[in-house]
């Protein structure tokens, strides 16, 4: 129904929320967009913005889903009234939940 839509924030989506703030969050949507799909900062990017636009409640029929994940996580991102460090600070905690989930357990 809509082919640009995707069941959760796709890697694809990150390198164009480059320009909605200001250098600190460019810089780090740069260092992430240039990573492999699947690498570690990637995943705690996508689970950041996967929380931040609410993708676990979009579904096909959601307007969301209408936009596209590109231009809802566009506005989502241009929305956010937490300063770009504390952006990235969320990136820094996310990406700690993603090493304890990754790390190997003791069997």
């Amino acid at each position: 129904m809509y082919p640009k839509s995707e069941i959760l924030f796709p890697h694809r989506a990150i390198q164009p929320l480059g320009l909605e703030r200001g250098a600190d969050w460019q810089e780090l949507v740069d260092q992430v967009a240039s990573q492999r799909d699947g690498n570690e900062d990637t995943l705690a990017f996508s689970l950041m913005m996967i929380r931040l636009c609410d993708c676990l409640n979009c579904d096909q029929s959601c307007y969301k889903a209408s936009l596209g994940c590109v231009t809802c996580a566009r506005r989502v991102v241009g929305s956010q009234k937490a300063s770009d460090l504390m952006l990235r600070q969320t990136f820094e905690q996310t990406r700690q939940e993603i090493r304890q989930r990754l790390a190997p357990r003791p069997s």
